[in-house]
This record gives C-alpha cells, sequence and structure tokens, in this order.
C-alpha cells in the first residue's frame, strides 16, 4: 500500500495540533513514511467512515512516533502524531530485530 502512495496533502489545523500538542512537525511525519521499519497496521476504533491507519516509524533524527493517517487520492492525509508509547516502543523494537538479517557465523 505505501509504495504506491504520492505524497502528502495536509490540514493546516492538524498540523498546527499535532506542533502544539507533541511538537511534532509535517518534515518528521513526513520521514517516517520513507524510513525502515515502518509498521502500518488499520486504525481501530475509529468513527470516521474512510479507513484510517496507524503508522510507528522513526525520523532522520531518530525521532520514533506514531501516526494515524488515511490515504486520499493516493495521499497520505495526517491526522495525528505523536511519541511512541512505551508499549509502541517495545513493539518497534521487536520489528527491527525481526527484520534484521542474522549475521552469518563466523
Amino acid at each position: 500500500m505505501i509504495e504506491a502512495l504520492e505524497g502528502f496533502e495536509w490540514d493546516a489545523g492538524n498540523s498546527e495540533k499535532n506542533w502544539k500538542r507533541h511538537q511534532v512537525t509535517q518534515a518528521e511525519c513526513e520521514q517516517i513514511f520513507a524510513n525502515l521499519p515502518l509498521l502500518v497496521s488499520v486504525a481501530t476504533q475509529t468513527g470516521s467512515r474512510e479507513p484510517r491507519y496507524f503508522a510507528l516509524g522513526r525520523t532522520d533524527s531518530v525521532r520514533e512516533l506514531a501516526v494515524v493517517f488515511t490515504v486520499r487520492s493516493k495521499r497520505v492525509r495526517v491526522i495525528s502524531a505523536r511519541p511512541m508509547s512505551r508499549r509502541e516502543r517495545k513493539e518497534y523494537a521487536y520489528a527491527q530485530v525481526a527484520a534484521t538479517p542474522e549475521e552469518a557465523d563466523s
């Protein structure tokens, strides 16, 4: 799914809210989609009619973020972004270990 996306669509209100509440910038949100690992799942308990997704990822400055987003016309529209919780950091760390190829025995 992520590979088919063609950029970002920003809502000024959501961007301002993410900055005021969590000091997360638009650039940081975009960076997690370019860095690996990126964990994406369908968000649960949304009151929205359109599907929402939940992503865990890392910025270029190694800040770990949790981002809720939707997709409109092949563009990511960020709804909210914040630092990962302790549980989310553990899940993300586990995914990193699982994604790392085992080193060959010497």
